[in-house]
């Protein structure tokens, strides 16, 4: 396959692709319009192509990603869901689209009012009593959580300064703890993949702040000692925050107020099926019980009466907040497809997400379990990691076997994560796919499974069939140290 130009390649002088009507008003020299000292000393250049030139260009450069849209995309731990698109299209009702952030309150009230509820459906969903929607990307949430068990500690007069982070959990956790300036302690995995609840209890003393735990973890499993965990945080003074990663799981089953969590961030891009981007959209919004509810960002939005009627307003939540996170109320579009997604599902809905998606899980790792190690087990819940140990012995390891399914169409799972897993394939497959694509799918695996044994030079050569081949690692790797260096 040819690779595309850039758009600058195919620009020719003197191609427009908009032509506007006249402007009807008089013109005006450059320097009333944009004083001389923020001018640029030269115009910026532009790319000069037609309309269609540029259609086309675009269109052809969305066919060689892969997303949602064209195939299954097992990104484990990433719940890459299909998005219905009748939410986006509610996203985009002019009210919605074109409603500038710092309009009065009596003129957004719908908006304030969609906020308002949205944030009393989370807080039902998990348990909890409080939920601020302004953290924008599940890092932020993960980034709020952890101020707030700062901020809670330090309001009762001691600095805490050790968050405990099982080996299981979500591999953003000890960045997030690091960058709220924690130490992050790990915590190891008992032989059955579960927290080992007296390794827990070994580091627990009066300078941990809290727990930061997944559930269900990076490995598909449901923490079975959940209760006696956060039980035993809490005897120690901490707190437990849950990673919202994968939440999927949990929907309508098991709400992680009631195990004990304090701390809860939802991702509004995963779990409520609104579009991941490349560093946005996103949602990552923060829950916490009533204890906490002081240490939220803030404002909150609230609705009180007026004249008989429901206000919705928002409310500084006083002295102890953590402060913003995020402009304005964090990304609103986002908040409106997640509330749509909610909604049109109502609980027996969300409730069928989960039991589809662990069903969806346990299915394939049942068809692919003779082909591929599982070091761990059992009934899953929304993932499952398989190892391709057995095929590095063969030559081939987990990353050539993630390109190799490049050339079916087919996006590879998370490979070599979680690290507990040697040659790490973590698989999750999400509720949307049906029994067809999960067994095209599964086939495939099966099929590169068996060219591991037979022709390890084919995989280990792929892909074969994408608009790039595969990158010269070995030179990229040297190549990016001497940049480094320079």
């Amino acid at each position: 396959m040819d690779v595309e130009m850039n758009i600058f390649e195919l620009s020719r002088p003197g191609r427009e692709g908009l032509s506007p009507p006249p402007a009807g008003v008089p013109e005006k020299p450059l320097d009333e319009i944009i004083p001389p000292a923020y001018q640029r000393s030269q115009l910026a250049l532009l790319p000069e192509v037609s309309e269609p030139q540029l259609v086309r260009h675009y269109t052809r450069l969305s066919t060689y990603n892969h997303h949602v849209d064209k195939a299954i995309y097992p990104l484990g731990s990433c719940t890459m869901k299909y998005n219905p698109k009748i939410n986006d299209a509610l996203a985009a009702l002019p009210g919605f689209a074109f409603l500038h952030p710092e309009l009065p309150e009596k003129h957004c009230q719908g908006a304030l009012g969609l906020m308002h509820e949205l944030s009393r459906l989370l807080a039902e969903i998990a348990g909890v009593d409080e939920v601020s929607l302004q953290p924008v990307a599940g890092a932020q949430g993960e980034m709020a959580g952890l101020l707030i068990i700062r901020a809670y500690h330090l309001e009762r007069g001691r600095r805490r300064r050790k968050i405990i982070i099982p080996d299981s959990s979500h591999g953003t956790n000890p960045a997030s703890v690091t960058l709220a300036g924690f130490e992050s302690v790990p915590c190891k995995s008992g032989a059955d993949g579960l927290v080992d609840v007296k390794a827990l209890e070994s580091l627990l003393d009066d300078d941990v702040a809290g727990l930061m735990l997944t559930n269900p973890n990076t490995l598909g499993l449901f923490e079975k000692d959940i209760q006696k965990i956060t039980a035993a945080v809490h005897r120690a003074g901490g707190l437990v925050y849950l990673d919202g990663a994968n939440l999927n799981a949990m929907l309508g089953l098991v709400r992680p107020g009631d195990m004990g969590f304090d701390i809860v961030h939802f991702n509004l891009h995963k779990t409520f099926s609104t579009p991941h981007g490349g560093g946005g959209p996103g949602g990552g919004a923060v829950g916490v019980k009533a204890a906490l509810a002081e240490f939220l960002p803030g404002p909150r939005i609230v609705c009180e009466k007026q004249s008989g009627e429901e206000y919705y307003r928002r409310e500084d939540i006083g002295p102890h907040s953590i402060g913003r996170v995020h402009t304005f109320d964090g990304n609103f579009a986002v908040m409106v497809q997640a509330y749509a997604y909610i909604r049109s599902l109502g609980a027996e809905g969300l409730r069928q997400v989960a039991q589809d998606a662990i069903l969806n899980a346990n299915y394939l790792a049942s068809r692919l379990v003779d082909h591929y190690d599982l070091p761990y087990p059992g009934p899953c819940q929304h993932e499952f990691v398989l190892s391709a140990n057995r095929q590095k012995k063969q030559g081939v390891r987990a990353g050539a076997i993630g390109k190799r399914l490049l050339d079916f169409g087919v996006h590879a799972p998370t490979v070599y994560f979680p690290l507990i897993v040697p040659e790490a394939l973590m698989i999750e497959p999400t509720e949307t796919e049906s029994k067809e694509s999960l067994d095209h799918f599964a086939d495939i695996l099966i099929q590169i499974a068996e060219e591991a044994k037979t022709n390890p030079d084919l995989v280990n050569s792929a892909p074969h069939n994408t608009p790039l081949a595969r990158l010269n690692e070995a030179k990229a790797a040297k190549d990016l140290d001497l940049c480094c260096k320079e």
